[in-house]
């Protein structure tokens, strides 16, 4: 290790054993970062390969600094990042998880549009209707942005999002043929939590982090039918460009939002 806490290099052990008891396979090593860093990268391959799902428990401090060779402060220090990140929950006295779309405080991780009055817990789930889902093939546009090329097979979703039986959200999400074959409308409809919960638990699919893009425009007439609003009415238009691990694109969504009972919020710091 070097005087200012860096390292050339980092390796897991493929003798170390697994959550499960099977052999870990070697992990890419990332070069010349803080040790922390790349301890954090591996938790993330590991993350990534599955081998600790949403929900589980992961080893312990003890045990992750055994396995990488280092001190259990500079696992700590890479578990808090990934924490911050909300890839990792810790839950005093019992350990900690990898996080899920399905717990309370991360259903509403990506939906920024908060109402008015009230918090979006106390406003209740949206009521969801789902207008459409087939398989097409991606446009050049959907293509370049999941990283696919024009023709390939995408899953296209249409829905309306309700609070309190006002439809507020109108949006189109575009996903990759290959990682969700099976995704129906009937799946979609009976399950009754977030779109991204089901993903995890199906598909094994995590959105891990997302880039949004917004701007204002005028109700079509299409959109206001589904809305329930005059044509021409100030809608703000959300495009989402959503990320699995290792900032692999793994959905874009293109949504419609009344803002006349909510507004869009964002935490800046």
């Amino acid at each position: 290790m070097k005087p200012d806490g860096s390292s050339p290099s980092v390796r897991a052990s493929p003798a170390v054993a697994g959550a499960e008891g099977t052999p870990v396979a070697s992990a890419p090593t990332p070069a010349f970062s803080p040790l922390y860093q790349q301890i954090k990268t591996l938790i993330l391959h590991s993350l990534q390969a599955g081998e600790w799902k949403p929900g589980d428990l992961i080893p312990s401090e003890v045990e992750l600094a055994a396995r990488y060779r280092v001190s259990q402060g500079t696992v700590r220090k890479a578990i808090d990042e990934l924490a911050a990140d909300n890839l990792l929950v810790r839950r005093q006295g019992k350990g900690t998880f990898v996080a899920t779309h399905a717990e309370q405080h991360i259903q509403y991780r990506f939906l920024r549009l908060h109402p008015d009055e009230g918090t979006l817990d106390s406003e209740g789930p949206a009521q969801r209707t789902i207008l459409g889902c087939r398989r097409l093939r991606a446009s050049a546009e959907v293509a370049a942005a999941l990283r696919l090329r024009a023709g390939d097979p995408v899953v296209q979703v249409s829905r309306v999002l309700a609070f309190h039986d006002i439809p507020t959200i109108l949006e189109d999400l575009w996903l990759p043929g290959h990682a969700f074959r099976g995704l129906t409308p009937e799946t979609l409809s009976a399950h009754p939590g977030p779109m991204y919960a089901l993903f995890e638990t199906q598909f094994g699919v995590r959105m891990v982090r997302a880039e949004e893009r917004l701007k204002a425009v005028a109700a079509t007439a299409q959109a206001a039918e589904r809305l329930q609003v005059p044509p021409g009415t100030p809608l703000l238009s959300v495009e989402r460009l959503a990320y699995t691990y290792n900032g692999v694109p793994m959905e874009l969504r293109r949504g419609l939002y009344r803002t006349d009972r909510h507004h869009y919020r964002n935490e800046l710091s």
